[in-house]
């Protein structure tokens, strides 16, 4: 924050000047040298502090939750992100490329929070009305509860949800609002800072649930002071490939719930549209028996989610090798290649490998390090694995096969989606008694390869 500006006055006759020295009116009148005095004049940035914030130091056992200040965006995926709906009063920052989908996200969840909790009021920085309204007649958004205004002073705009009272308000974006009392330009890190400090008084002083947007970087980090990141309660990533037609909400951040879980939407011309079942949609075009071709299954928060893990091995052309990485730890498969080549006996030192995920996705835990493995043996040595068989397992240094977490989940969602058998850790076939599907335990990377391509 700027300093307070600074004057110098006379205590004589009350000249102002910019500057220290002497009193030049004095000097004229009375040949008199007054110096002047150095004064700091007073601001009016000084953030309003709601009397509803000002509160006193009380027992822990007194302070009681109020029920029902969740509410549902009626978007199942949106609320599996937030832990169940929207809370009240709480301060949600969304990121992502341009043209991702952010502000269509947000318009149907405008919509729904109008329907359920009028009046909403939708504040946009970067486009005119006539473009959100030709946006929201594409959607078939249509409710009286939901207001749209064209503003990017932030004090304006406070001064408007004085008389509107919204119970849900939506900035798009933080980037492009300002602070008349800021000499700064909008996007700057203090006009961000200190917006979003005056937006998350007015979420909390007046218990308004409030969404904003956030313009990310090349590295695809959202732009802005990190301290942005650290006021609001709720950070969220809306990713997808501009060549396909789903979007992926990711919680980094979430004081109300997990920030494991992920939701999927399918892009269309008329929204997005839930994916209830993302295994089906990530696995819809795979080719079976083609080798390099692994199933996995990645645990995203409560849900299990399977994968198409895809490698391709040849050799190199030139003298220095190439290890190229979509979707999964760059560092993690090439530690995997070096055990594959160590404990194996895979002469890979000479060979390029290329590790994709199809469709764009994620995969960062380390269930999928045996799918790795697999897959690079399988494109080295030109031998499929089934398509009909789900590997699972960590994978460490020695070659062991180390158990994962939440094997039943993983194995039901997979029975579900057709497949008849499974390669997991021998720990979690001892720890199990029934499982979903039929299993091979293996305790090395040895023992999957002999079972796989034997």
């Amino acid at each position: 924050m700027k300093p307070r500006p600074t004057v110098w006055r006379c205590q004589e006759c009350g000249f102002v000047s910019p500057k220290p020295g002497t009193c030049p009116d004095c000097k004229r009148a009375s040949g008199a040298l007054m110096p002047l005095v150095e004064e700091r004049q007073a601001t009016d940035r000084a953030p309003h502090r709601p009397d509803t914030l000002r509160t006193r130091p009380a027992p822990l056992r007194d302070i009681t939750v109020e029920q029902g200040d969740r509410v549902t965006t009626r978007i199942g995926e949106l609320d599996r992100v937030l832990g169940g709906g929207v809370v009240r009063g709480s301060l949600v920052l969304i990121g992502g490329d341009p043209g991702i989908g952010k502000s269509t996200l947000l318009l149907q969840a405008a919509r729904a929070l109008a329907e359920a909790a009028p009046p909403v009021l939708y504040v946009t920085a970067e486009e005119s009305t006539a473009q959100v309204k030709l946006r929201a007649d594409r959607l078939g958004v249509a409710t009286d509860g939901l207001l749209l205004w064209v503003e990017t002073d932030l004090a304006a705009v406070e001064a408007e949800i004085d008389t509107v009272k919204p119970r849900a308000l939506v900035v798009d974006s933080i980037q492009t609002v300002f602070l008349p009392g800021l000499e700064s330009a909008p996007g700057s890190v203090t006009q961000v800072r200190e917006c979003a400090a005056r937006l998350m008084t007015i979420a909390k002083g007046r218990g308004i649930a409030t969404f904003l947007v956030g313009h990310v970087t090349k590295d695809g980090a959202i732009a802005g002071p990190r301290v942005l990141e650290h006021l609001v309660d709720t950070v969220l990533y809306f990713e997808g490939d501009a060549h396909q037609g789903y979007r992926i909400l990711r919680a980094v951040k979430n004081r109300f719930g997990s920030t494991n879980e992920i939701g999927v939407f399918q892009m269309s011309t008329a929204g997005l549209h839930e994916v209830t079942n993302p295994s089906g949609l990530f696995l819809a075009e795979r080719s079976h028996d083609a080798p390099g071709s692994v199933i996995v299954s990645s645990l995203e928060g409560t849900r299990p989610v399977l994968l198409e893990l895809q490698a391709l091995v040849t050799r190199a052309s030139f003298g220095t090798v190439r290890r190229t990485v979509l979707g999964a730890d760059y560092n993690r498969v090439c530690l995997l290649l070096a055990v594959l080549e160590k404990r194996a006996g895979l002469p890979l030192g000479m060979q390029d490998v290329f590790v994709n995920v199809a469709g764009g996705a994620r995969i960062t835990e380390p269930a999928a390090d045996l799918g790795v493995v697999l897959a690079a043996a399988s494109s080295f040595t030109d031998r499929a694995v089934p398509g009909d068989l789900l590997v699972v397992g960590e994978v460490g240094l020695t070659g062991e096969v180390r158990a994962v977490t939440a094997l039943d989940a993983r194995l039901k969602e997979a029975a579900a989606l057709g497949f008849r058998r499974a390669i997991v850790p021998a720990g979690n076939v001892a720890e199990s008694r029934a499982l979903p599907l039929p299993t091979k335990g293996v305790a090395t990377i040895h023992e999957a390869m002999r079972l796989v391509f034997d």
